[in-house]
């Protein structure tokens, strides 16, 4: 936590808070040129709200946070602000492994392997293999991901199934879908967070956020702070959250 940004009390009852959060983390770019700075130096600052977001997850107790870093419509961007997006995630890897560890956070990535670098993703692999056993927050990182590529690719993985005799067409179903998607074995979020004002979802996890409450701010993700994000879970504990059904009053003794 920096010293700039003390700690802060949530108040809000456990039972209340989110078990896992979605973040959309919009306006690195438009933060930098608004301040007359290259893009890059958003990203930058972007890096840090993502530790200090991360590290108020683990503090909370929440039990996963999932951020949306790179998505694979992002490659129609320059090629040098691409370059440097592989760099800083390199060395955000590397650098936030001391912080993964003392705050017993476990990482995961999810999306498309491909068109990134070989190096960035042995480092990839370095930081998941070093945090695989720490129990508190998985910290899943969404890396050339798209949700609709995501669901064609689960199709696909059981097509093949249905195609080899290993499933029947019968045996498909919610939960089948589910467990072949990227983020199998996670719960899907309770709450999706957006910066930058944007009224979109953006092609991120299509499937999984059905039920999630949403929250949009007008800050820029590298402003975005532990207070903001207190504001959003306090938002999401005043939800009635009926997931299609009705809240039935209980009767009075």
């Amino acid at each position: 936590m920096s010293a700039a940004e003390p700690t802060l009390q949530l108040d809000v009852p456990k039972e209340r808070q989110p078990r896992h959060v979605a973040i959309i983390m919009d306006g690195n770019g438009r933060w930098a040129q608004r301040q007359d700075l290259p893009r890059i130096r958003g990203h930058q600052q972007g890096a840090k709200t993502v530790r200090r977001i991360t590290e108020e997850c683990s503090r909370l107790g929440i039990e996963q946070v999932t951020l949306y870093c790179l998505s694979s419509e992002n490659w129609k961007r320059p090629a040098e602000e691409l370059e440097f997006l592989m760099f800083l995630l390199s060395e955000y890897l590397v650098e936030e492994r001391d912080t993964m560890m003392k705050n017993n956070i476990r990482l995961q990535i999810i999306g498309q392997r491909d068109r990134i670098p070989d190096e960035v993703q042995a480092e990839m692999d370095r930081s998941i293999e070093l945090t695989s056993k720490n129990t508190g927050c998985c910290l899943c990182l969404a890396i050339n991901y798209g949700g609709r590529a995501e669901i064609v690719d689960a199709v696909r993985k059981i097509s093949s199934q249905v195609a080899e005799g290993k499933l029947s067409v019968d045996d498909v179903n919610e939960q089948l879908v589910s467990d072949s998607l990227y983020t199998a074995g996670m719960s899907d979020p309770d709450l999706l967070i957006r910066t930058a004002g944007e009224m979109r979802i953006s092609n991120y996890l299509l499937w999984q956020i059905s039920y999630a409450e949403m929250w949009v701010t007008e800050r820029m993700w590298p402003e975005f702070s532990i207070k903001d994000f207190h504001d959003a879970i306090r938002n999401f504990s005043n939800r009635d959250r009926r997931f299609g059904g009705l809240n039935t009053p209980q009767p009075q003794d």
